[in-house]
């Protein structure tokens, strides 16, 4: 592969799960170019052979790429990278990003190293021994609203139109499986299926992973209303939820994408009074909060939200949020 060919090429493998990875975006490294042919090679399997979530793959590949520019001006070639140069740019020229960030950083680095190590392109890996900073989360960020505010913001969606019934049909199902939005939106009509006496959501999770739940009978009535207008219950291998075009707002064979469904979810708050308060997570957060409170068993909710840890899913409860004015009223002078 010539210097002068600096954009990355579509690249298609199979993973072992059978899924086809892209790697469409972005420059080749300079560092990585003049590194050889089988250096080469071993950088774009790292992201097609070891990365399957997309987003993860384009967030590594952007951190990896400021890290060997940053290499790159220093004259550096990816044998001379020691782990001084990676613990001074992790301490310098990171600065100004969230700690969260910085660790991503450094993950990536650490991964891609470690896949050279492997394949024998570098002798160590300079990142082992690196740290980064300290970031202990107790509890997440993401904005949740109370059973009534979830409530509420479910009835005001008008349902005379497909479009109404799509969008409830969609927070339902974000509300009451604890999905990630991708999840949901990655869907077919085949996903929502039968099973015995209730019906199921099977979900692609991360990883190229199914998680199936069972559906929750509210979310079920909301599917079943928007499939029925939709006309789209013989067709079990396309979208579930379908993006919409031209002022009639008609149903594409295109599935929605998950910026499709904030937009869903931003335009459906503002009616409410919501808008600025919640998000697409923001339904994963409630319905594991709302369960809670209701009595719901932690490890329970980790399982259905499809965690690999309890501590995990801990993230999400906002249950111990609620501070009642008795609580206040303890407070003497």
């Amino acid at each position: 592969m010539s210097e002068g060919k600096t954009n990355l090429p579509t690249i298609r493998k199979r993973s072992a799960a059978g899924g086809a990875l892209t790697l469409k975006e972005g420059k080749w490294p300079p560092l990585i170019i003049r590194a050889g042919t089988a250096a080469q090679e071993r950088f774009l399997e790292f992201f097609t052979a070891t990365i399957r979530n997309k987003n993860t793959r384009m967030a590594y590949f952007r951190a990896i790429s400021r890290f060997m520019a940053w290499a790159d001006e220093r004259h550096l070639s990816l044998e001379d990278i020691r782990p001084i140069h990676v613990a001074t740019y992790i301490e310098g020229f990171t600065a100004g990003l969230a700690d969260p960030s910085v660790k991503q950083h450094l993950a990536a680095i650490k991964m891609l190293f470690d896949w050279m190590v492997t394949g024998q392109i570098v002798p160590t890996n300079p990142a082992a021994s690196v740290r980064g900073p300290k970031h202990v989360v107790k509890k997440g960020k993401t904005p949740v609203l109370t059973a009534e505010e979830a409530r509420k913001l479910l009835e005001s969606i008008t349902t005379e139109t497909v479009v109404g019934l799509r969008d409830r049909a969609l927070i339902a199902t974000m509300l009451y499986s604890f999905a990630r939005v991708s999840a949901v939106v990655g869907m077919r009509v085949q996903d929502y299926y039968p099973q015995g006496k209730r019906s199921w959501l099977r979900l692609h999770e991360k990883g190229g992973k199914f998680h199936e739940v069972p559906c929750h009978h509210k979310a079920e009535e909301y599917l079943e209303a928007y499939l029925e207008a939709a006309k789209i219950k013989d067709q079990p291998k396309t979208p579930l939820f379908r993006s919409t075009r031209g002022r009639t707002a008609q149903l594409t064979e295109k599935a929605l994408t998950r910026i499709d469904a904030f937009r869903i979810v931003q335009r459906r708050a503002k009616q409410v009074g919501l808008l600025g308060r919640i998000c697409n997570h923001s339904f994963r957060a409630t319905g594991i909060t709302v369960y809670l409170e209701n009595g719901g068993e932690l490890e329970t909710a980790a399982r259905i939200a499809a965690h690999e840890s309890p501590r995990t899913t801990k993230l999400y409860d906002r249950t111990a949020d609620n501070i009642t004015l008795e609580e206040i009223e303890r407070i003497r002078f």
